[in-house]
């Protein structure tokens, strides 16, 4: 069984290891249109943050629930109240919202819509999104108060990407995409 203190000592050799459970898991380097997809979001959610000063959002940042589980989620968002708690170098509990684009392969699916989903249920993220380049659409897993997600928004290409957790913030699924 692994700990975040094993993988920290792994190799910087362009891959990024997480560990779930005791797991390793290991990506490769995102491709173009996954990083895309991130810039997109983090510059809207970036803009609307300046306007509406209640949170913060940040790309690649390593999450540490426990000794077990650390993961580096594709973009995350705290509000400044949660940033007081989990907040510093890395984040030592759950964000508000995760979002996590989709790496191509049934693996890297499988992680991401299995074992990160149930990972950031058991620890209190609010909302859970997870961006399908591929079927061009967003799934929004949101948190209910008895805890855990209990409900899940599809939202394609002509959808508007929007959250109670960002009041006001409206931005089109589409705009993920480049331009063709």
């Amino acid at each position: 069984m692994l700990t975040v203190s094993d993988v920290e000592s792994m190799p910087d050799d362009g891959n990024r290891y997480e560990v779930i459970d005791g797991e390793l898991f290991v990506s490769t380097a995102p491709s173009w249109l996954h990083q895309f997809a991130l810039k997109q979001l983090l510059i809207e959610i970036s803009l609307y943050l300046r306007k509406n000063p209640i949170g913060q959002v940040n790309f690649g940042v390593g999450v540490i629930f426990d000794q077990f589980n650390g993961v580096i989620p594709d973009l995350v968002y705290l509000s400044n109240e949660r940033m007081k708690t989990v907040g510093g170098e890395r984040l030592s509990g759950a964000p508000e919202i995760v979002v996590e684009v989709l790496s191509p392969g049934a693996k890297n699916e499988a992680r991401d819509r299995t074992v990160k989903r149930q990972l950031y249920h058991e620890n209190g993220v609010s909302e859970y999104w997870i961006f399908d380049l591929e079927a061009k659409c967003v799934e929004i897993h949101i948190a209910g108060r008895t805890g855990g997600f209990q409900s899940k928004i599809v939202l394609q290409e002509n959808d508007m990407i929007t959250t109670a957790l960002l009041p006001g913030f409206a931005f089109p699924v589409a705009n993920l995409f480049p331009r063709q």
